[in-house]
């Protein structure tokens, strides 16, 4: 099995709101956790990934009773899209497993290290974001 499927696994197994990993959804989740409203097309942009992979996964995670959707005072054509009660009881829990994920991944390496990695990969994204 690929690293990323394990992680995957582990991760939906100890999440109370994920019934298929998606990596994204902890960012969408932050995105969301306060209560903000926000367009379909502003979270793929936020969250980095194509319009239609957004839709992809608002309309699970719609499914599964995590998030609400209500016309755009602005745009007709478009809806916003909140969180809702079960998703921000399970923000917490989310949390922790998160943290609990990162402790498994990092196990092992000295907290310099992680900050060099960490370091690393930011300009590695930064570098992506700039193609």
């Amino acid at each position: 099995m690929p690293s990323s499927a394990r992680i995957c696994s582990k991760w939906s197994a100890r999440s109370p709101i994920s019934r298929r990993c998606a990596t994204n959804w902890p960012t969408l989740l932050s995105l969301l956790q306060n209560g903000e409203k926000r367009s379909q097309k502003e979270l793929a942009a936020l969250v980095k990934v194509e319009q239609p992979t957004m839709a992809q996964l608002l309309s699970r995670m719609g499914r599964d009773g995590l998030i609400r959707r209500e016309a755009d005072p602005d745009d007709r054509r478009s809806s916003l899209i909140s969180l809702t009660d079960t998703a921000i009881e399970h923000l917490p829990h989310g949390r922790q497993v998160l943290r609990d994920g990162n402790a498994d991944i990092m196990r092992g390496l000295s907290p310099e290290e992680v900050r060099t990695l960490v370091g690393l990969l930011r300009r590695v994204l930064d570098n992506i974001d700039a193609l």
